[in-house]
């Protein structure tokens, strides 16, 4: 998973943020967290939805049984930074809960139906986080 990750932000970096691929088309930014253990930086690739002034990520983890560990690092350390097509920039991160986030997980889904399908194969209810410069 790390070289597949690695080798999309490098084609997302060469590219001013557009990939092949299965992400081709699609929304993507790049997300760099701070460890919740380590403190190290660490880079992902992550499908985003636009909503206003915020950027909304969801960490889905292909529908698998536990969160993404970028979301145990933004729960750990809010600040972040994203990548966007050729711009780069500091955000606070903040899970969005409640009939909200239920809203923007359709919207998600209703785009990208692999979401949808990512919420049926899990038990748990996947995290909708907000991004705000």
């Amino acid at each position: 998973m790390r070289d597949w990750n690695r080798q999309i932000i490098e084609e997302f970096r060469s590219n001013g943020g557009k990939v092949g691929g299965p992400f081709a088309g699609a929304p993507l930014l790049l997300l760099t967290t701070t460890g919740a253990r380590s403190g190290m930086a660490r880079t992902t690739p992550v499908m985003y939805l636009p909503d206003g002034e915020r950027l909304i990520i969801f960490a889905s983890k292909a529908g698998a049984s536990t969160n993404p560990d970028w979301y145990h690092n933004l729960m750990a350390h809010p600040q972040a930074t994203v990548e966007v097509g050729s711009e780069t920039f500091e955000v606070t991160a903040s899970e969005v809960t409640g009939e909200q986030r239920d809203q923007l997980y359709a919207r998600q889904a209703a785009l990208y139906p692999g979401f949808a399908d990512y919420q049926a194969k899990t038990t748990r209810r996947i995290p909708v986080i907000a991004l705000q410069r």
